[in-house]
């Protein structure tokens, strides 16, 4: 039964640190929602090509094309990541511009986790740019997860109740989010 309903979700780090607190908030999600999602990881930011805008729609870097590829094929995405002097990670913003001109993520459900210190701009300005290439997303589908390092403890175990319930309710919201056919 739950074959039928496992969702194909790609989550996208936004942090280049292969060990960053973005990668166990997704390590928890894919353990606590194995049956709701199959969670594909995308962590390669740093081996992708800058953004050149002549190159968007013509002569696609293979990387590019395999990115773009995984976000259409995906019945969602989530995209946790830092926030960097009041921004999102240039990695990030790398990937995304590499998307502009596409529709991978037009009407595709999404789930935003920020994790930083503050987090509150970047979290502002994800959901402004996911607004902006018409990713569907609601209040359940974000989190933004404030003083990070102080909710894992030293061996990456999340050790805050209210950071796991806030994970737990927005791996059920996507799911729903998933299931209303907004794809």
């Amino acid at each position: 039964m739950y074959a039928q309903s496992m969702k194909n979700v790609l989550a996208l780090i936004g942090s280049a640190a292969t060990s960053s607190v973005n990668h166990k908030l997704i390590e928890y999600i894919l353990l606590e929602a194995r049956d709701l999602f199959q969670v594909t990881v995308y962590d390669r930011l740093k081996t992708l090509p800058h953004f050149d805008p002549k190159r968007s729609l013509e002569h696609v870097p293979s990387e590019i094309t395999e990115l773009r590829n995984l976000i259409q094929g995906a019945d969602g995405v989530i995209i946790s990541t830092p926030e960097y002097v009041f921004s999102i990670p240039s990695g990030l913003k790398n990937i995304i511009e590499w998307c502009v001109a596409t529709t991978v993520f037009s009407g595709k459900p999404l789930g935003i986790i920020t994790a930083s210190t503050s987090g509150l701009k970047a979290h502002e300005e994800l959901q402004l740019i996911m607004h902006t290439l018409m990713a569907t997303f609601t209040p359940e589908t974000t989190l933004l997860i404030q003083g990070v390092k102080g909710k894992i403890d030293a061996n990456g175990t999340i050790i805050d109740i209210q950071t796991t319930e806030g994970l737990q309710h927005l791996a059920k919201a996507l799911f729903t989010l998933i299931g209303t056919g907004s794809k």
